[in-house]
């Protein structure tokens, strides 16, 4: 019993120590991140500036190119990435859980299909015009949330919401509404549209916006992180099985679909600004479980911290690869992803 305590107590303080040194770094990521560029600004400068914006404290002993440098372009643009990849990998965490499938991430209900359709739309045939400037924003989470739906329906219509007919109505959605996609882009005449909708469906973080930030904050870090972490010995029963579920007073049916819309609303919103990013909510749930273990109340904050710092730093890479042009997020997250995958493939098999 003394064992076990001294066990419990080991693990929560190298759990807060993890915690710690991850949200060092990920500070220490988005200072030197946002001065990365065309331009170069030092992370002092960075924080200066900062400083200055939040708290109106310091003295503005920098020029005014560098201030709009970083408080209107970079700075939005690296809190999106950290937020976006904060979301994207508990949502990975989630999922994996809700279907039992460790090969599980956001994508795999279909909702980036769906979301990929709605940008196709309104990039190409002008949809969801009236919304102005968020047009392609509003066009991409109503396709996210249409795919969601249409999920749901076809996943219920059998009876029980299980892992399996999840798994499989995301999966026939999804190719479905990549075919809509598909058929978008062969039916426009526009070259240079099918050229947008090729690079959104890779990923980019160019729409950052401060008036969009807030609205992202809240549902990632307010409601889908906070909301899984209190649920985190939940996901452990359910990562197990219905039946130990049901033992316990937990009903598998009604989580998962508790989970299911908060998820949905998740990856729409990050989806819609900032386009299919993939194998960030495949790769980080496995990373955070080899480092704090697998009770998900340990997992879910680990997660979002990595996730964060690993597509920030992405986007570092697409910005300044191949100066000034820009390469989509979407490509270098693949190429870390897909050597981990294999690993984990290998291992699994």
């Amino acid at each position: 019993m003394a064992t076990d305590l001294l066990g419990v107590r080991t693990q929560r303080r190298r759990t807060a120590l993890w915690l710690l040194g991850l949200t060092g770094a990920l500070v220490a990521t988005g200072l030197v991140a946002v001065g990365t560029g065309a331009i170069a600004i030092s992370p002092a400068t960075v924080a200066r500036i900062i400083a200055h914006h939040l708290f109106g404290i310091g003295e503005t002993t920098w020029a005014p190119p560098d201030d709009a440098i970083v408080w209107q372009v970079r700075l939005p643009r690296v809190l999106l990435g950290m937020l976006v990849g904060a979301g994207l990998a508990v949502c990975g965490v989630a999922l994996q859980a809700m279907v039992r499938n460790v090969l599980a991430d956001p994508y795999l209900l279909g909702i980036n299909s769906g979301a990929s359709s709605g940008a196709a739309a309104a990039i190409l045939f002008g949809a969801g015009a009236g919304f102005g400037q968020y047009a392609l924003s509003a066009s991409a989470f109503a396709g996210a949330l249409a795919a969601s739906l249409l999920v749901f329906v076809i996943a219920r219509a059998g009876g029980r919401l299980t892992s399996m007919r999840l798994l499989l109505s995301g999966v026939a959605v999804g190719y479905a509404l990549y075919a809509t996609t598909s058929f978008l882009i062969f039916a426009s005449n526009s070259a240079e549209g099918s050229r947008s909708v090729m690079f959104w469906l890779l990923g980019s973080l160019g729409l950052a916006r401060w008036d969009a930030l807030l609205a992202v904050a809240a549902l990632v870090i307010g409601g889908t992180i906070a909301y899984l972490t209190v649920v985190g010995r939940r996901l452990d029963v359910l990562a197990v099985g219905d039946e130990t579920a049901h033992t316990l007073g937990i009903s598998p049916d009604r989580f998962r679909m508790r989970l299911l819309v908060l998820v949905s609303l998740c990856v729409g919103v990050l989806v819609s600004a900032s386009g299919s990013i993939g194998f960030v909510g495949l790769v980080v749930p496995h990373l955070a479980r080899r480092i704090v273990g697998a009770p998900h109340v340990r997992v879910v904050p680990v997660a979002a911290l990595l996730g964060a710092i690993l597509l920030v730093w992405a986007d570092v890479i697409a910005r300044v690869l191949l100066a000034p042009q820009e390469i989509p997020i979407g490509i270098i997250t693949s190429l870390i992803g897909a050597p981990f995958l294999l690993v984990l493939i290998r291992r699994l098999i």
